[in-house]
C-alpha cells in the first residue's frame, strides 16, 4: 500500500509539472514590429539561427543626429540593453543585444532615445 501512495503520489507530481511546464515555457518570439517614435522608424527583429539575439533597425526621419539603443526583455534572465548607437538624418542603424543562455526566449524588444 506505501508503494501504491508513494506511485501516486509520483504521477501527481508529474502531471503538476506538465501542466506547469507550458506556462513557464518559452514565450512565442516577438514578431517584426514597424513604429515610428521620436523621429525614429524601427523594426525590430530576433535573429534566425539565434533565437536570443535580437535588435531593433531604426531610420532617423529628422534633421538632427538621434542617438538610441535597444531594449530587450529576455525571459527569465536578465534584460539586455543593445549598443548604443547614433543615425544622421535619413541613415539607417541597429543596436542589438543578446539574451543569457539561460533565458526562456525574447519577450519584447524596444528602443529608448538618449
Amino acid at each position: 500500500m506505501k508503494k501504491r501512495a508513494a506511485l501516486l503520489s509520483v504521477a501527481a507530481a508529474l502531471v503538476a509539472l506538465g501542466t506547469a511546464l507550458p506556462a513557464s515555457a518559452a514565450p512565442a518570439p516577438a514578431a517584426a514590429v514597424k513604429s515610428v517614435r521620436s523621429g525614429l522608424d524601427c523594426i525590430t527583429w530576433i535573429h534566425n539561427n539565434d533565437p536570443l539575439t535580437g535588435g531593433v533597425d531604426c531610420t532617423n526621419n529628422t534633421g538632427a543626429a538621434i542617438t538610441f539603443h535597444a531594449d530587450i526583455v529576455c525571459g527569465w534572465a536578465p534584460d539586455v540593453t543593445g549598443n548604443s548607437v547614433t543615425a544622421q538624418p535619413g541613415q539607417t542603424q541597429e543596436s542589438s543585444g543578446h539574451c543569457a543562455f539561460y533565458s526562456t526566449g525574447i519577450g519584447h524588444i524596444g528602443w529608448t532615445v538618449e
